[in-house]
């Protein structure tokens, strides 16, 4: 099995920036579309945004704006830089390829504060 680890949440103010990073073992991270979800407490994972081979990018309504997802291939890294943070972005952070099975990764923990 593939397995995935994200990097970078961490505790921000709200209107706060972060960047996470996630990486793919066997460097097969390039040949996929990737997304990053999230989880809050009590809530389903919801995807965040997504972002294709070719890096054309998709974006859920509200991060709109504020997250920019970007891929560099030959780090075999997927990223999402999140700004103008906001308290009910506050969630686990999880990378996954929608079009894969690939087992979920612990995620990064994301805490916005007001």
């Amino acid at each position: 099995q593939v397995q995935l680890v994200e990097s970078g949440g961490g505790l921000v103010q709200a209107g706060g920036s972060l960047r996470l990073s996630c990486t793919a073992s066997g460097r097969i991270l390039r040949f996929n579309t990737m997304g990053w979800y999230r989880q809050a407490p009590g809530k389903q994972r919801e995807l965040v945004a997504s972002i294709t081979s070719d890096s054309s990018t998709n974006y859920a309504d509200f991060v709109k704006g504020r997250f920019t997802i970007s891929r560099d291939n030959a780090k075999n890294t997927v990223y999402l830089q999140m700004n103008s943070l906001k308290p009910e972005d506050t969630a686990v952070y999880y990378c996954n390829a929608p079009r894969q099975a690939w087992r979920w990764g612990q995620g990064t923990q994301v805490t916005v504060s007001s």
